[in-house]
């Protein structure tokens, strides 16, 4: 069981956090996570519209071959997703969490402009220990 990264996606789609946690994701370039973060932006908002059965949040889970990505949708728009082994039971719990610090460390922090980057040491430090050091 494995935590591989961590991204928070804005309400328009843009990455305002990325951290990688293990090895085993192919390494890419900035500019590759900020396209990856608007893709995955637009199936989820797809997802949401496709739903058969009425109103839908949008996919909560995407399962490849050799990893998942676990998705929270938060009541404002921002998207905190997961990427972790598939035999990973706790990612839920965990993005719960992070949603928390990201509440405590980042929205109660009066110098921290919403829809922007995380540059928040105190969220950055409280996810380290809620996942594990590892690579920045």
């Amino acid at each position: 069981m494995a935590i591989y990264g961590l991204w928070v996606i804005n309400k328009a789609g843009g990455l305002v956090y990325q951290r990688n946690f293990a090895e085993g994701l192919a390494q890419l370039t900035s500019n590759e996570y900020l396209v990856l973060a608007g893709t995955l932006h637009g199936i989820h908002a797809i997802t949401a519209r496709l739903s058969p059965s009425g109103p839908s949040s949008g996919a909560t889970v995407i399962e490849a071959e050799t990893f998942k990505m676990h998705i929270l949708l938060t009541a404002t728009g921002t998207k905190f997703v997961l990427l972790t082994s598939l035999a990973e039971l706790a990612a839920d719990s965990i993005l719960q969490k992070v949603y928390e610090a990201y509440g405590d460390a980042v929205m109660k922090n009066p110098f921290h402009t919403p829809e922007m980057p995380i540059r928040t040491e105190g969220f950055d430090a409280r996810v380290g220990s809620l996942i594990g050091s590892g690579h920045v």
